[in-house]
């Protein structure tokens, strides 16, 4: 692997920003529901975890399979630590002054135990997973098409993405017919609007390629 310039790397922080910030947005105000079509029901995550996945693929497109896979251990540590500082934060006793924002607060950062593991299973394998066809079809394709390598990418990597979350988070609790439902409509519209963001991964391709390096860095 070729070292990184000092561009190179505050690139990759930027980068790396978007990629926290899309990732937080869609824990966050992914509680949002809206609604869609056919009196179904859309989480507004739809429009910011898109870019998680495609974040990935543009890092790895320029710098390689291990930046790529860097960059889903960094989601993976901070969703963690987030989700274990909620825990702690809402055990914490109120004071009387502060009571007046429990009932919102504890709505919004009170997640179940079994929503925040859906939450971090489903990341780690669908991102992972991304990666992993991104560059198996890379492999096949060459450095061409990579709007057709990051969409194949991401059908099967948003899959299952929704389909293991909303498993672990919701069987017994909603219908099979019902989880299905759920599951199909996130899955195409999530993958919908990936496909609608991807002139901005030629965008974030274009500004990582600034430097040689990069394109050295790219084969490995």
């Amino acid at each position: 692997m070729q070292p990184l310039t000092e561009r190179d790397s505050k690139k990759i922080l930027v980068c790396l920003t978007i990629y926290l910030a899309s990732l937080f947005a869609s824990n966050t105000l992914g509680l949002k529901i809206m609604p869609f079509i056919f009196g179904s029901h859309l989480s507004v995550a739809v429009f910011f975890f898109p870019v998680v996945f495609l974040m990935t693929d543009v890092i790895g497109e320029v710098y390689g399979k291990r930046l790529a896979k860097l960059f889903v251990r960094m989601g993976l540590i901070s969703t963690a630590m987030f989700l274990a500082y909620s825990f702690l934060s809402v055990s914490m006793p109120w004071a009387e002054k502060g009571l007046w924002a429990r009932e919102s607060y504890e709505l919004i950062f009170g997640v179940s135990g079994r929503i925040a593991l859906a939450s971090l299973v489903a990341f780690i394998i669908a991102e992972y997973q991304d990666v992993f066809t991104f560059f198996f079809v890379r492999a096949k394709l060459g450095a061409k098409l990579f709007w057709l390598r990051s969409l194949i990418s991401n059908l099967w990597s948003q899959l299952l993405d929704s389909a293991i979350f909303m498993i672990i988070a919701f069987a017994g609790v909603y219908e099979t017919k019902t989880l299905l439902s759920i599951i199909i409509t996130w899955w195409l519209f999530k993958v919908t609007m990936g496909f609608v963001y991807t002139p901005l991964s030629y965008l974030g391709i274009k500004f990582l390629r600034g430097n040689s390096n990069a394109n050295q860095t790219a084969q490995n």
